[in-house]
């Protein structure tokens, strides 16, 4: 296992080949998926042809950035995973905070915990001077885990999306932390 990044109760490494039925069983459950398409499961093959190369992609073209699996220390189990990472074609110095749990993991502080480490590595080792995030207006227990991570809101913004997905009316909300504002 290639760890990336350690916490008290975490260990963030590079998914690998072998890791398409923990991402295909994170996105097939309703729960996980509501805010992101209305609960609709990710195909295997979609995982295995297009997530899982956009992922290996980003770690060869950004040291040190990307989608990183998350492992609870004590048991080994897969959590789920966080990104950190530029948007296409950006710069390092602006990067996308994220992530994606299992259901039986919220409410346990690890979003906030893995949130906490990437910003911190981000500011202290990566150059990062911002650090943004986008969620559903609606989809609260997100944007606590981002208040609690440091982030402050910006915005509401509306996109228009291929399917509706209940709360979508409300729009989305970006919020950020920038180096300057960031107390470790």
């Amino acid at each position: 296992m290639q760890v990336f990044l350690e916490t008290d109760r975490l260990l963030l490494r590079r998914f690998t080949e072998a890791d398409v039925d923990l991402l295909v069983d994170l996105d097939s459950d309703p729960a996980v998926m509501r805010f992101l398409n209305g609960g609709k499961p990710t195909p295997r093959e979609v995982v295995r042809k297009e997530i899982l190369p956009l992922y290996f992609n980003c770690y060869e073209r950004y040291e040190g950035f990307g989608h990183w699996a998350a492992v609870e220390k004590s048991t080994g189990d897969f959590l789920g995973w966080f990104e950190f990472r530029p948007p296409e074609d950006g710069s390092s110095d602006d990067v996308e905070l994220g992530y994606r749990l299992r259901a039986a993991a919220w409410g346990k502080g690890y979003a906030t915990e893995g949130s906490r480490a990437l910003i911190r590595n981000g500011f202290t080792e990566l150059g990062v001077q911002r650090v943004y995030a986008t969620t559903m207006t609606v989809n609260r227990a997100s944007r606590r885990v981002l208040e609690k991570a440091g982030l402050t809101y910006v915005r509401t913004f509306h996109e228009s999306w291929p399917e509706y997905i209940d709360g979508a009316e409300h729009g989305d909300v970006e919020y950020e932390l920038r180096k300057a504002d960031w107390r470790p």
